[in-house]
């Protein structure tokens, strides 16, 4: 078990845009074993490792081989607390005043999903069935905290690479569950809302039929997913992963699928880390909060950012992005790339 925090985090509401920060001292604590550089040792201790279970924080969930026992070996996928977690599902939530500043108790989930028990680093070169395994553990956990009322959104997220913020080389993802909407979650149902209530249909139905037409950005497509390369792409290589029938809660997805979006996220990957030569990248998953009842506007999705330039101050200071890669050409780049 983890011990309590000395000083509890806080959420911290920025006064002129209303976004919310996490205040969490004791994220400065955590390991950092990767680096991004080719003498990097791979013998290096892996906590994550099948036979360190008790290294970890005690299991959530593991989809595990029969007869074996839970925080041991025999497991294929396992969910674990952040052992450094930005929140707690353990505090309770108090909303208070600070002057004219609001703030409240971090109260929240914060897990890692250990996406397989063999030392990988790649995503991309788990079998096509690992993949569908971790794919649906996000469903699992995202209906299992949907219970808890003080819980309203859940991200799910994968930082791959030092570059792109992680600090365990071991393939993983994480998802961090708040009591409140994320900003940038709150600007797509916002958009996406304004969208349907003057156009009466939604926005993501017009954006595959568009793409589709077009075909200059689309990386691939099959019969329920969509892969490409958006209009107004923030960085080079962004690339966005969205069903083509509406669903704006991912924790509804069918196993049918994930059975398909399991072979899209491996060939997705495949694509991006043979063209770019294995970047650091970040993968986030947009889904609709838990408050919410099924919406006609929104859909969930995955956009995929590979991290190959760098956001410097103009970008920091205006929210206004600068992509050198037409996303044309980068869409064009992906689906020329061979990863047979």
């Amino acid at each position: 078990m983890n011990a309590p925090d000395k000083q509890p985090h806080e959420l911290r509401k920025d006064p002129i845009v209303g976004r919310w920060v996490i205040i969490a001292p004791n994220r400065l604590s955590r390991p950092q074993t990767v680096q991004d550089c080719p003498d990097h040792d791979p013998g290096s201790f892996d906590p994550f490792l099948e036979g360190n279970e008790d290294t970890t924080t005690d299991e959530i969930l593991a989809y595990r081989d029969h007869g074996s026992a839970p925080n041991g070996p025999g497991w294929r996928v396992r969910v674990i607390p952040n052992k450094f977690p930005a929140v707690r599902v353990e505090w309770e939530q108090v909303k208070r005043g600070d002057g004219m500043y609001d703030k409240m108790s971090a109260v929240g989930a914060h897990e890692v999903i250990i996406e397989c028990p063999h030392r990988e680093t790649n995503m991309s070169r788990l079998s096509v069935e690992n993949i569908r395994e971790v794919l649906w553990v996000y469903r699992d956990r995202l209906v299992d905290l949907k219970r808890d009322p003080r819980l309203v959104h859940a991200l799910i997220f994968k930082n791959k690479g030092a570059l792109a913020g992680a600090s365990l080389d071991h393939s993983h993802s994480q998802l961090m569950v708040s009591p409140i909407v994320p900003i940038a979650i709150k600007e797509e149902l916002e958009g996406a809302d304004h969208y349907f209530r003057y156009r009466g249909r939604s926005i993501f139905d017009d954006m595959i039929q568009q793409e589709l037409a077009a075909e200059s950005r689309v990386v691939l497509e099959t019969e329920q997913f969509l892969v490409f390369c958006p209009f107004a792409s923030r960085f080079p290589f962004e690339t966005w992963i969205v069903p083509k029938h509406q669903s704006s809660h991912y924790e509804n997805i069918t196993r049918n699928m994930i059975e398909e979006l399991g072979t899209v996220m491996k060939r997705t990957l495949q694509m991006l880390e043979v063209a770019l030569d294995d970047p650091p990248y970040n993968f986030v998953l947009h889904t609709a909060p838990f408050d919410s009842q099924p919406l006609p506007h929104f859909r969930w999705h995955i956009e995929l950012f590979p991290r190959i330039n760098r956001v410097a101050g103009f970008e920091w200071g205006s929210g206004f992005y600068i992509n050198p890669v037409p996303p044309e050409d980068a869409a064009d780049f992906l689906r020329k790339t061979d990863i047979e």
